[in-house]
C-alpha cells in the first residue's frame, strides 16, 4: 500500500465541515451523473421494442437493447484512460467537471431521438452513438470521483469517504428506480410507448446540467496541489509507468472490480427485468423491490465503507462476499419455489451485502502511489469494467432465458469468489488487513 508522499508521522486531523461538504457535493454530482448513466436499463424492454424491427423476436429485442447498454461499458476505457491522463498532469477537479458535461449532453439527446418506426435503421444507430458517449464520460467520473474524495479526506477516514461517494453513486440509481416504478403504476404501457420513456432521459440531461452547476464549488485536492508545489507529477504518459511498475496492483484491482460489476449490474440494476421474464413478477412488484434494496446498497456501502476504516478493507470485503453470495441465492431460490411473499424482505438484504462494493474503491485506492494514482485506478477499473460489463447483461439475459431463473444467483456467486480470493491475498500479504490509510 502507498501513502501519499508528506503524509507524515503526525497524527491525522480530525474529519471536519469542509471534508463533509466536499462529499455531499462531489456525492450529489455522481448521483445525478450516475442517474442518467443507469437509467437506461430500466427501460430496456422498451428501448428494445422502439428501436429495432417490430418483427424481432421479444427475447432477442431485449438481447438487443441490453447489447447496447453493454457498449457503454466498452467505451469506458477511452474515457477513463484519457481524462485520468489528464487527472495526473493538470488536476483531478478539471476532470471531474468535464466528466458530468459529457454525460449531461447524451442523455438529453436519447430523449430527442427517432424510434425505428420513424427512422429505421438509423435509430438503433444513433443511440449506439450515444451511448457510447455516455460510457466515456462515466469512464473518467468514477475513478476520479474516488480519487477525488479519498485525497481530501483525513488518513483513517478513507474508507468512509469512498463507501459515501459509492452510496452517493447509487442514489442515483435509486432515483431510476423510483422513476421507473413510478411511471410503470402511473401509465399504461401504450402510453410509455408513446412518450413516457423520454420523460426520464430529458430530466436526465437537466440533472447532469445541474452537477456541473454544484462541482464550481469544489476545490482541488490537497494530494495533488502538493505534487504540483514540489514539481513532482508524473511526466510523459502515467498509464506506462503503472503498466510498467504496478502490474500486481491493476490485477488485482481488476479482479476486485469483476465482483462490483457483478453485484451492482446483476443484483441491482438487471433483476427487476429478469425476475419478470422468469418469475412473472409483476413490473410494478419487481421495480418496488428494486427501490428498496438499492436504499438499503445506500446505507450498505456507508456500513462497509465504515468497516474497512475499522478493521481493514481485506475483511470487509470478505464478509460482504460471503453475505452477498448467500443472500442472492436466498432471493432467487425464494422466486424459483414460486413465492413472492418474501420478496421485499429478501432483495433488500441482498441490497445491503451489495454494499460490499464501497470497499472496492479503497483497495484500489491504496494501491497505486498519488503520482500516477488516477491512471492507475481508472485504467483497471474501466478495462475490467469493459470486459465483464460489456458480457454480463447479454450473458445473464441468454443464460436466463435459456437455462433457467438461478443464472443469475450462480453468476454472482462466482463473481463472489474471486472477491474472497482477493480479500484472501490481501490479508495474507497484511497489506490491507489494517484500516486504509493510503494517503
Amino acid at each position: 500500500m502507498h501513502d501519499v508522499a508528506s503524509a507524515s508521522a503526525a497524527p491525522p486531523r480530525p474529519f471536519d465541515r469542509r471534508d463533509a461538504r466536499t462529499l455531499t457535493l462531489s456525492a450529489l454530482g455522481g448521483a445525478l451523473e450516475f442517474y442518467d448513466f443507469v437509467v437506461f436499463v430500466f427501460f430496456a424492454k422498451v428501448l428494445g421494442a422502439l428501436f429495432f424491427p417490430p418483427d424481432t423476436a421479444p427475447w432477442l429485442a431485449q438481447l438487443q437493447a441490453y447489447g447496447i447498454f453493454a457498449t457503454g461499458y466498452l467505451a469506458r476505457p477511452l474515457g477513463g484512460i484519457v481524462m485520468a491522463h489528464f487527472g495526473d498532469l493538470v488536476g483531478r477537479k478539471r476532470m471531474f467537471t468535464l466528466s458530468v458535461f459529457l454525460m449531461s449532453v447524451p442523455t438529453l439527446l436519447i430523449g430527442l431521438l427517432p424510434t425505428y418506426a420513424q427512422a429505421g435503421a438509423l435509430a438503433p444507430l444513433l443511440l449506439l452513438l450515444l451511448r457510447v458517449v455516455q460510457g466515456i464520460a462515466v469512464g473518467g467520473e468514477v475513478p476520479g470521483a474516488w480519487v477525488f474524495v479519498a485525497e481530501h479526506v483525513p488518513r483513517g477516514r478513507v474508507g468512509f469517504a469512498c463507501g459515501s461517494l459509492t452510496s452517493g453513486l447509487t442514489a442515483g440509481i435509486l432515483v431510476g428506480s423510483l422513476l421507473a416504478a413510478w411511471i410503470s403504476a402511473h401509465y399504461s404501457q401504450q402510453q410509455v410507448h408513446d412518450w413516457v420513456w423520454r420523460a426520464p432521459f430529458l430530466l436526465g440531461g437537466v440533472f447532469g446540467f445541474l452537477a456541473v452547476w454544484l462541482r464550481r464549488w469544489l476545490s482541488e485536492t490537497p494530494v495533488f496541489a502538493e505534487l504540483r508545489e514540489r514539481k513532482a507529477l508524473a511526466e510523459g504518459f502515467p498509464v506506462r509507468q503503472v503498466l510498467a511498475a504496478h502490474r500486481g496492483a491493476v490485477v488485482l484491482s481488476m479482479l476486485a472490480t469483476w465482483m462490483l460489476t457483478a453485484a451492482i449490474l446483476v443484483v441491482v440494476l438487471m433483476t427487476p427485468t429478469l425476475v419478470q421474464a422468469s418469475f412473472a413478477i409483476p413490473p410494478a412488484l419487481a421495480f418496488n423491490g428494486n427501490s428498496v434494496a438499492t436504499a438499503a446498497l445506500m446505507l450498505g456501502c456507508l456500513a462497509f465503507g465504515w468497516g474497512a476504516d475499522r478493521f481493514g478493507p481485506a475483511r470487509a470485503l470478505l464478509v460482504g462476499v460471503a453475505g452477498l453470495a448467500a443472500s442472492t441465492y436466498a432471493l432467487y431460490l425464494h422466486l424459483a419455489s414460486g413465492g413472492t411473499a418474501h420478496f421485499l424482505l429478501l432483495y433488500a438484504v441482498a441490497g445491503g451485502f451489495t454494499g460490499v462494493v464501497g470497499v472496492v474503491p479503497t483497495i484500489m485506492v491504496a494501491a497505486f502511489p498519488p503520482v500516477v494514482r488516477f491512471s492507475g485506478l481508472s485504467f483497471s477499473y474501466n478495462i475490467a469494467y469493459a470486459i465483464f460489463g460489456g458480457i454480463t447483461p447479454p450473458l445473464v439475459g441468454f443464460l436466463s432465458a435459456r437455462f433457467g431463473g438461478l443464472a443469475p444467483a450462480h453468476y454472482v456467486a462466482l463473481a463472489c469468489a474471486v472477491g474472497a480470493g482477493v480479500a484472501v491475498h490481501l490479508l495474507r500479504r497484511g497489506a490491507a488487513a489494517r484500516p486504509a490509510s493510503p494517503l
